[in-house]
């Protein structure tokens, strides 16, 4: 079977962290309106976890961000993705590909918006949480954020997931940083890191959580589709 004539090849930047991203490709199948095969979208991957940390080596990681982009123009990509919010700060070498990009943290941030919420929790690793600092900022919203000792374990069950436990101890973890956030006055929470779904469900807060993958998920099936 061919891919139909109107769907754009996605091409996804992947392997930060591994399971993240099998968790978005798995979000992109079930998002696409497909009666058989040939309705899904044809997707070209680079999986690399060897990508150098997007928090103490950014200039090192956008040089291999740039690159991966140009593999996967090369491979027919002809609209980019990326399911790691912390690496949008290195979200330039990838544009050099000249590829449209989906920006993940501009899209959450717009979802968060159409929640009605005004104040917006967000569970981010460092970098990632200065993005939606800023994004949510400029959107007239209000960040809400983790403070002291929160900070390290969020990153802790981060971690966790790289390593390979998604437990019930990482969970209720997980969904314990969400509650902090929601008693300091988040009215929603982004969960803008790609591993936090792996531990938290909407269901588990009484906000709405505003899933960053699910959103670009969503925004590529439309992309492709359009």
């Amino acid at each position: 079977m061919s891919i139909a004539p109107s769907h754009k090849v996605l091409g996804v930047l992947g392997g930060m962290g591994p399971a993240a991203t099998v968790a978005f490709l798995a979000r992109v199948q079930a998002l696409t309106p497909a009666e058989g095969d040939a309705d899904h979208i044809r997707v070209v991957m680079d999986m690399n976890p060897q990508v150098p940390d997007r928090n103490t080596r950014p200039g090192e990681a956008e040089a291999e961000l740039a690159a991966m982009a140009l593999r996967l123009k090369a491979a027919g990509a002809e609209v980019l993705a990326m399911p790691c919010n912390t690496a949008h700060a290195q979200k330039a070498g990838i544009e050099v590909a000249g590829l449209p990009f989906i920006d993940m943290i501009a899209a959450t941030v717009k979802a968060a918006s159409g929640t009605g919420a005004g104040r917006i929790g967000v569970l981010a690793t460092p970098g990632g949480e200065a993005l939606y600092r800023r994004a949510l900022e400029a959107a007239g919203l209000e960040p809400v954020i983790l403070r002291g000792g929160a900070r390290g374990g969020f990153m802790a069950c981060v971690y966790a997931v790289k390593r390979g436990d998604t437990g019930p101890d990482q969970r209720a973890a997980m969904r314990a940083l969400g509650e902090e956030l929601i008693a300091t006055g988040a009215e929603a929470v982004i969960a803008g890191c790609t591993e936090v779904p792996l531990l938290l469900a909407a269901a588990d807060l009484a906000v709405p959580l505003v899933d960053s993958a699910e959103v670009l998920a969503a925004a590529c099936v439309a992309a492709c589709r359009a």
